[in-house]
């Protein structure tokens, strides 16, 4: 592995982390990184759970700390995001590199869409939601965006937040919660298949770990009005690196 990995990897992903924790979508610079810097696809997709996870660890148990957990509702949707994210990542090892990367530039303009339009929130907890709906919701949206994350990944948490909040009628606090359980859940379950089976890149996982826990935590203290502003024009020009690179068949 070259010096130069860990350049282009390990700053971006410090930004990822710190981008993260101001106003989400991390992931769409962290995967990308690992990318742009020539890793495999399937090896980018497994080391990035890898340094994605050690950053969502920190937030999760500092939001943990300071909040309620509602049990009933946690517990069984933890174990349904640890089976959908481990589906995920088998079905991901499964596919063609070249088919991967097709599908890549399918999902990431569309999972873009959903993280930089903050407006989709608009609607909040307006109505109602019977408890058992809730509960229903929930397990649901574990299995499914749990697969997609041990498949992917970028954008999991808003996907969380949006169902959490619009549908099942969470309270902001409550959702974050519950997002922040599942989505550290979805990705140590991705971790551990994908170590099994050997595709993280350890010591550059372990390199940007460190990265993403610095930009977790300097962007957790960070207090920025209208920090969207700052985070929408990152994802965009990462983004379009990403893109040029795919399309350029390197």
């Amino acid at each position: 592995m070259e010096y130069s990995t860990f350049l282009i990897v390990c700053p971006l992903v410090f930004l990822a982390g710190f981008v993260d924790a101001i106003g989400g979508g991390g992931g769409l610079i962290s995967l990308p990184a690992y990318i742009l810097a020539g890793v495999p696809m399937h090896a980018a997709v497994a080391t990035n759970k890898l340094s994605s996870a050690t950053g969502t660890l920190i937030s999760t148990i500092r939001l943990c700390l300071h909040s309620k957990v509602d049990f009933l509702l946690a517990v069984p949707a933890i174990f349904l995001a640890y089976m959908g994210s481990s589906m995920g990542a088998r079905l991901s090892m499964l596919i063609q590199e070249s088919v991967l990367k097709a599908v890549l530039l399918v999902i990431l303009p569309i999972t873009a869409f959903f993280v930089i339009r903050k407006d989709v929130l608009s609607s909040g907890t307006e109505g109602s939601c019977s408890r058992r709906r809730q509960l229903i919701i929930a397990w649901m949206a574990a299995v499914l965006i749990g697969l997609y994350d041990g498949f992917y990944g970028p954008g999991t948490g808003t996907f969380y937040i949006i169902i959490f909040m619009s549908f099942a009628k969470m309270t902001t606090m409550e959702a974050a919660v519950n997002t922040k359980l599942l989505n550290l859940t979805s990705n140590l379950a991705a971790l551990v298949t994908f170590l099994l089976h050997g595709q993280v890149w350890i010591m550059l996982g372990l390199a940007a770990s460190v990265f993403s826990i610095a930009g977790h935590y300097l962007g957790a203290g960070m207090v920025l009005k209208n920090g969207s502003r700052v985070v929408r024009p990152i994802i965009l020009v990462v983004l379009c690196l990403l893109f040029i690179k795919v399309l350029s068949g390197i």
